[in-house]
């Protein structure tokens, strides 16, 4: 019997795990598609704050996966969850762009019309940031916004090598505001793992993450029970994992392999 076999349900991430820079990682379209054959929940998760669960979903099937809107949790989304949740009528800065936006304004939040009118900003991935983009983020802290992080990675997988997350854009803010952020809404937090779990619908013994990260995907799979494997084609090597002490239960050259774990 295959490892997953004894699972109902699978969460993948999908930086580093399922795609580098929107370039599917040889093997993941087949992997998913075997485990949904196989009857299991299949949920992709990041802490990719850039786009909207719409496009990813619409990415997906572009290249013949079928994973549904529903499916893919986002930090984009849980940011835009939690605001709606909590602080449903205040209104909000962004630092990030526009698939954070689109899911702040599906959950019927305000967007400031100036940083200075914001009770909150929300710092996600800007690939595109400018001197503005930072200042105008600065002066909303300053007028008394909370700080909102989709995610605090240092760095992220892209094609041509890590590339600088959102962990760098936190670190501007909170270094020329003396602020520090409020809440952190990806992974590993509790955010992520309740929304995940809901949607699954899965017992934590009989859920596994699989993701590239120690101190995101496997250290929240650590926190909550959930079973663990680390794929090594993104953000770990074999060496830095066999020196952590946040251990996985399974380490994979990728997501290629899963199916195939006795």
């Amino acid at each position: 019997m295959t490892y997953y076999q004894a699972l109902d349900s699978i969460l993948f991430d999908l930086d580093g795990t399922v795609w580098k820079d929107f370039t599917l990682i040889n093997g993941a379209a087949e992997t998913i598609h075997t485990l949904q054959e196989a009857g299991k929940r299949v949920i992709g998760l990041s802490n990719r704050g850039t786009h909207s669960r719409q496009q990813i979903a619409a990415y997906f099937q572009e290249q013949g996966i079928r994973w549904e809107k529903e499916d893919i949790i986002l930090s984009s989304f849980l940011a835009a969850d939690y605001l709606q949740t909590h602080y449903p009528k205040l209104p909000v800065w962004v630092l990030g762009e526009e698939g954070l936006r689109e899911e702040l304004a599906e959950a019927g939040l305000t967007l400031a019309a100036k940083p200075e009118e914001a009770d909150w900003l929300v710092i996600s991935l800007h690939t595109g940031v400018t001197y503005h983009d930072l200042n105008q983020a600065f002066r909303a802290v300053m007028h008394g916004a909370r700080i909102l992080a989709t995610n605090q990675d240092p760095v992220f997988p892209g094609k041509d090598g890590l590339q600088l997350d959102v962990g760098g854009l936190i670190g501007a803010i909170e270094a020329s505001t003396g602020k520090k952020t409020d809440i952190i809404v990806g992974k590993p937090s509790h955010f992520m793992y309740q929304k995940v779990m809901q949607q699954a619908a899965s017992d934590p013994e009989k859920t596994m993450i699989v993701g590239d990260s120690l101190t995101s995907d496997i250290a929240m799979g650590a926190m909550f029970g959930l079973k663990t494997a680390l794929v090594l084609t993104g953000n770990t090597t074999k060496e830095q994992a066999d020196i952590s002490s946040i251990k996985p239960d399974l380490v994979l050259p990728s997501i290629k392999e899963l199916p195939f774990v006795y």
